[in-house]
């Protein structure tokens, strides 16, 4: 650790509705708005200007050099790439990145886009002429050159980078870069063909296009080396821009994209904290990391930095070879990791996927009794094997009465005991209401998940889109996660044999 992390105390201007008001600039002000929190203007990030590419043209961009930094030792470098319409000190101020520079030690610079304050992003060359001209809105796309070496923007972050090294003693096996919105354009499309430059590549929101990440018989349009990745999404953001493309595909697309050219395992490592959703893939290649926002629109969250850098960027190196070396410290996953899915036969535990003595279901606990015929639902309640619940908790099981009876036996020497058509369990023989009735289908009991995972373990369960996840400690299910989880226990093939 090089030095504290001190949050300044800000001058809250929320009447101000500009998108980036300039009056922030080298202020107190501070703006907050569905969780796009801006900090206090750093005192110590510097405005450069220059024709650094030497094409004639005039490019600004900042740099936040630490107090802790000395020359003498080797130093990583990190990118960090603005959103459209928005500038590098409004993304310095939107980023946690000069807080976390003052605690490791490391040297962030914020370019500002060369026009328009728009990214000169590749699109698909038969679109070029639409997304040049305005649309509805007054937005279009900067000119893409044919040669992604005309590519002004892309040119300035490679003189940057250039002019970096030569400025500060810069540690070139730990160069990294992290975009937001059309910064995560920027950053995807310098991981496309440049990310043998780099350590590790991260963007929040901003999701491409799937013509820009696979070709029309399915192969990725990958141009460089395989790069550790980091993708944060957010639960309510929108379709890729310029496309009519479902948001949640698109999403997944994206994921598809990294998951194929670094290679990685089926199965991740879950960890679900607060509102934050991850999934950690080791690949074979490189890791990559997913990550979903509860509860957010488009935008990134003022700790995405921290996430970052302590669960990628502090632990990957680019060696002299191209290959990346990563470790793993950074990525704790939940102890206690449990997902089910309406429907799904199998179930994740800890890392694994499991098969199950028959598919999880939704059982609605109803009233009917004195409304003529009528009936009221009380409550819906994913049900889960009583066998397998069991498990889950590190107990073991046993049936009776053709299996319309259980018994559970914890690790903690509790006993617990249910039976079919009852809603109350023996528990150290004394009764204990269960959120729902015990059912029994295909031979096999099964208990309210929810309630059990609750109830006896004390864990927190989270549900959304018929996905439920159990883990400690408070944590909400995203909608992409739970599309995650359920994709993962549909799919053939990935379960324990």
């Amino acid at each position: 650790m090089k030095g504290m992390i001190r949050i300044l105390p800000g001058e809250p201007n929320d009447a101000n509705r500009d998108y980036l008001p300039e009056a922030i600039r080298g202020s107190r002000m501070v703006v907050n708005e569905n969780g796009n929190n801006s900090q206090v203007y750093p005192a110590r990030l510097q405005e450069f200007h220059g024709d650094i590419v030497g094409d004639g043209l005039e490019d600004t961009w900042y740099e936040y050099v630490p107090e802790s930094y000395d020359p003498k030792v080797k130093t990583p470098l990190v990118f960090s790439m603005h959103g459209g319409l928005m500038t590098g000190w409004g993304q310095c101020i939107y980023t946690s990145w000069s807080m976390v520079a003052d605690r490791e030690g490391f040297i962030v610079v914020f370019p500002n886009a060369h026009a328009r304050r728009f990214w000169q992003l590749e699109c698909e060359p038969e679109r070029k002429g639409e997304l040049a001209t305005p649309n509805d809105s007054g937005f279009y796309m900067n000119p893409f050159p044919d040669d992604i070496r005309e590519n002004h923007d892309a040119r300035m972050v490679l003189a940057l980078l250039e002019r970096m090294k030569a400025r500060y003693n810069i540690d070139g096996s730990r160069l990294y870069m992290q975009g937001m919105s059309m910064g995560n354009g920027m950053t995807a499309m310098m991981a496309k063909y440049y990310a043998h430059l780099f350590a590790g590549m991260a963007g929040s929101a901003g999701v491409s296009r799937r013509t820009m990440l696979f070709h029309p018989d399915g192969s990725v349009t990958h141009q460089s080396l395989p790069v550790p990745v980091w993708q944060a999404r957010m639960e309510l953001d929108g379709p890729p821009p310029f496309s009519d493309e479902d948001a949640a595909e698109a999403v997944v697309d994206n994921r598809r994209y990294w998951l194929t050219v670094n290679a990685c395992d089926t199965v991740p490592q879950i960890r679900l904290e607060g509102e934050k959703n991850l999934a950690y893939y080791h690949g074979r290649h490189a890791d990559y990391i997913f990550c979903d926002v509860k509860n957010r629109d488009h935008g990134q969250t003022l700790d995405d930095a921290e996430w970052v850098w302590d669960t990628l960027f502090a632990h990957t190196r680019r060696l002299p070879d191209g290959s990346v070396t990563m470790d793993t410290e950074g990525f704790t996953p939940n102890r206690f990791s449990v997902a089910l899915a309406e429907g799904a036969g199998k179930a994740y535990l800890n890392g694994k996927v499991l098969s199950l003595d028959g598919p999880v279901f939704a059982w609605q606990k109803l009233k009917y009794h004195g409304l003529n015929g009528a009936e009221k639902v009380r409550g819906t309640y994913l049900m889960a094997p009583a066998g397998f619940l069991a498990q889950a908790a590190g107990g073991t099981y046993k049936t009776a009465d053709d299996g319309a009876t259980v018994t559970i036996s914890l690790p903690d020497g509790r006993r617990v005991q249910a039976a079919r058509g009852i809603m109350a369990v023996a528990l150290d023989n004394r009764v204990r209401v269960m959120d729902c009735e015990a059912v029994q289908r295909g031979g096999v009991l099964y208990l309210p998940a929810a309630w059990f995972f609750r109830m006896l373990l004390g864990m927190n369960a989270t549900e959304c889109g018929g996905v439920l996840y159990a883990c400690e400690g408070y944590a909400e299910l995203s909608t992409h996660m739970a599309r995650l989880l359920r994709d993962l226990l549909t799919a053939e093939g990935c379960e324990e044999k």
